[in-house]
C-alpha cells in the first residue's frame, strides 16, 4: 500500500464514488433517463463515449503530473 501509484488510483476511485453518488442524490430521476438512454443507444456510441473520456481522463492526469 505504500505504492504512490497505488494510493493515487485508490483516490481516484473513491472520487468517482464520491460523483456518482453525488449524481444519484441530486438527480434519480435524470440518472434514471440517463441509464434508460444508455440501454437503448446502439454500441458503437457508448463505445465512443468511453474512449472519448478515457481519453480526456488521461490528458488530465498528464497535464496534473506534469504541472506539480
Amino acid at each position: 500500500m505504500r505504492s504512490i501509484a497505488f494510493a493515487d488510483f485508490l483516490i481516484g476511485l473513491g472520487i468517482l464514488f464520491v460523483l456518482e453518488g453525488v449524481m444519484f442524490a441530486a438527480g434519480p430521476n435524470w440518472m434514471r433517463r440517463a441509464m434508460k438512454t444508455a440501454m437503448t443507444s446502439p454500441d458503437y456510441v457508448l463505445r465512443a463515449a468511453g474512449i472519448g473520456s478515457a481519453v480526456i481522463g488521461l490528458i488530465l492526469i498528464w497535464v496534473v503530473r506534469r504541472h506539480t
